[in-house]
């Protein structure tokens, strides 16, 4: 008898564990578009080099779990929706890709160290909002600035940007998030095209 309530307790509790939701992970991706890219290209006259130097994010959505806005004081933090990768270090890859396709030429990493060299473009970003609602918008506020490498005036801006998911899903969030940095890329990119040559390298 003592064997069989064991085996049933087992039963039940591997019957939990099937039917446990699975986490899904999630990553932002380039989303300069070749043909788009064309359009948008900034003219350089040698290939530069850029450093992603810094990203910083609000501390709400520096967590591994993808953070949804319900309304306007209340957000969601759903434990099986995450980011594969920590989000800062994902924003500084696509925003580092996106340049690549945008500056003719330049050589664009993500690591910091880069920007250790003084040849070397440093790009600095604050997100100071990444607002995330499933079947709605992606919204992303961010502060950014562009510091050249010979004595020269850092250039500043900010980029507001806000992307219709198209779709319920987390996946389409994502996407939307991908598409809002790929427009903040291209003014972080305009801004470096309208630098003086002489400040490109």
């Amino acid at each position: 008898m003592r064997a069989f309530l064991w085996v049933a307790i087992l039963a039940v509790s591997m019957s939990g564990c099937a039917n446990s939701p699975q986490a899904k992970f999630y990553t932002l991706n380039v989303r300069s578009q070749p043909d788009a890219a064309r359009q948008e290209r900034v003219s350089t006259t040698a290939p530069v080099r850029i450093a992603i130097a810094s990203v910083t994010v609000p501390d709400l959505i520096d967590r591994p779990q993808i953070v949804a806005r319900i309304d306007a004081t209340q957000v969601g933090i759903n434990e099986f929706e995450r980011w594969a990768e920590p989000l800062k270090g994902q924003i500084a890859q696509v925003i580092a890709a996106d340049l690549a396709q945008l500056v003719p030429g330049a050589l664009v990493s993500s690591d910091p160290s880069w920007g250790e060299d003084m040849s070397t473009i440093r790009v600095s970003v604050d997100v100071q909002s990444f607002e995330s609602v499933p079947g709605g918008n992606a919204s992303i506020a961010v502060l950014w600035a562009v510091r050249p490498p010979q004595e020269g005036e850092i250039v500043r801006g900010r980029s507001t940007v806000q992307e219709s998911t198209g779709g319920q899903g987390y996946d389409a969030l994502v996407d939307a998030h991908s598409r809002a940095l790929a427009a903040v890329s291209s003014d972080i990119a305009r801004a470096i095209g309208a630098m003086p040559r002489a400040q490109q390298r």
